[in-house]
């Protein structure tokens, strides 16, 4: 009985597999939507052939709008307002949006298939988004699966951003990947360098930005990137500041302890960089440094299992568990975090139970 009911299940769904590639198919080869208009912000027009999704067309047009997940309908980010031929709303839009998002024809640009005229409105502050030329200057080996990249400006050359901020790196079709796409990366220079982007990248197997970075991007090569991109940022307070991070989450924590450092900001910080063993911890003579060079800031490392090495000075566990151990003023400070979905949404709940308000808790997750 159970295997008959598993093949019945197996030949439903070789069924709507079935269908569905010959749908994707139908549409490639015999939709024929001709030219459609698109109206942007009722200041700048421009027609291109119907069929591609609108994220991919806006980019084509030199109109860059954020896109963490490379357009898969993953992150969420790639929301404007579409006033006019949008279509229904689709089912893999509505997780990200807000009741009144949806009210106002907010949808995600990269869910929108151009079918026919549309009007869209695009913030001000994306119209702004740059596109920038680059040259990859240096490759540093951090840890097994994480290098960091170094980009000289070429054309423009230089760069305004706010420490936090992130770029959108383009990954042109190579010997593993037949088209170009793009991936968004936090920005982890020193912002007084205005002339070069710096970006932590943590290797994803099958991933095509991270193969191409670290299997065929070579010193010398010409890269383009746009940006910059996000809210993640210091506030403006004199609160005490709690760092959070894992991985490639050091990058836009690393920017700001730059900036703290270059406009001698006195605030008290703590960063609690978390890994699973200690030969994962990576630029820990920079945050040394910073120890010296800040007015109160200390470096904490904590480590999932540090038996192998005796001689570092770390808290071990998960980084959550060292904050609920260490952390005694959650309700005065602020916390900063950067990382995965899981780790970020653990880390909030524990400092909900600590006291720290919402207000107070700012982050980056890396979808």
């Amino acid at each position: 009985m159970v295997f008959t009911i598993l093949i019945a299940v197996g030949v439903v769904s070789s069924i709507g597999a079935g269908l569905a590639a010959v749908l994707v198919v139908s549409e490639h080869f015999f939709a024929d939507y001709g030219p459609c208009k698109i109206t942007v912000n009722e200041e700048r027009e421009f027609t291109i052939e119907g069929g591609k999704d609108l994220l991919s067309v806006l980019t084509g047009e030199k109109l860059f709008i954020p896109s963490a997940c490379g357009g898969r309908g993953t992150c969420g980010l790639c929301k404007f307002k579409v006033l006019e031929g949008a279509g229904p709303l689709l089912p893999t839009e509505e997780p990200y949006l807000e009741k009144d998002e949806r009210e106002s024809n907010v949808r995600l640009a990269c869910q929108v298939k151009v079918r026919n005229n549309l009007k869209i409105e695009i913030p001000r502050e994306l119209l702004a988004i740059k596109e920038y030329t680059c040259k990859c200057t240096d490759i540093k080996d951090l840890t097994h699966d994480m290098k960091q990249f170094r980009f000289e400006l070429i054309e423009p050359e230089s760069i305004d951003y706010i420490p936090g901020q992130y770029i959108q790196l383009l990954a042109p079709a190579y010997e593993k990947s037949s088209e170009e796409v793009y991936r968004a990366y936090s920005i982890s220079s020193d912002p007084k360098d205005k002339n070069a982007i710096e970006l932590i990248i943590r290797l994803v197997p099958g991933g095509i930005c991270t193969t191409y970075c670290f299997e065929y991007l070579k010193v010398g090569d010409e890269v383009k990137m746009n940006g910059p991109y996000g809210d993640f940022r210091l506030s403006d307070t004199d609160a005490p500041i709690v760092f959070i991070a894992g991985g490639s989450g050091m990058a836009p924590i690393k920017c700001m302890l730059h900036h703290m450092k270059n406009t001698g900001n006195k605030r008290k910080a703590t960063y609690y960089f978390g890994t699973n063993i200690v030969k994962e911890l990576f630029l820990t003579d920079l945050m040394r440094d910073f120890e010296s060079e800040l007015t109160d800031f200390r470096f904490v490392p904590v480590v999932v299992e540090p038996e192998q090495d005796k001689n570092w000075d770390v808290e071990t566990g998960l980084v959550t568990e060292a904050i609920q151990r260490v952390l005694k003023n959650a309700s005065e400070s602020e916390a900063y975090l950067c990382g995965s979905p899981g780790m970020i949404d653990a880390t909030i709940k524990i400092l909900h139970e600590l006291g720290m308000n919402d207000d107070r808790i700012f982050y980056d997750k890396f979808a």
